[in-house]
């Protein structure tokens, strides 16, 4: 048995400098910004979503850009396993995540829990 939920909405942004898309996303949303840690900070922020909503990332990114969803899980092998069972691909597996392709031609990540409600919420799926 594992668990999952949409963790957030990424919107991958190619562009040369992150501050342009900080800068027209808070402004377009409402929502103030809270930078990442050092390391990622050139890369990634996320914006200051209520605790009850997914999160908003603003992610810099080479390919074009987009938006993708990020489920999170408390087994990422096992969710992967359930997605590949219903059409999902895998595009890339990484350290920390796994990049993942639904027959729409859709990506989307598979993550470990992003928000810290996660082993309380009501609204986690459990999977058998």
């Amino acid at each position: 048995m594992h668990k999952s939920r949409l963790a957030a909405l990424v919107i991958d942004s190619k562009v040369d400098d992150i501050e342009q898309a900080n800068t027209f996303w808070e402004q377009a949303l409402g929502y103030a910004r809270i930078d990442c840690d050092e390391e990622w900070s050139s890369r990634y922020t996320q914006l200051d979503t209520p605790d009850d909503q997914p999160q908003i990332l603003i992610q810099k990114t080479e390919h074009e850009s987009r938006v993708h969803l990020d489920i999170e899980t408390d087994d990422i092998a096992a969710e992967v396993a359930r997605l590949e069972a219903i059409g999902a691909k895998v595009v890339k597996t990484l350290e920390r995540w796994v990049v993942m392709q639904a027959p729409t031609g859709h990506r989307f990540c598979v993550v470990h829990p992003q928000r810290s409600d996660f082993d309380e919420a009501d609204n986690v799926n459990v999977w058998e």
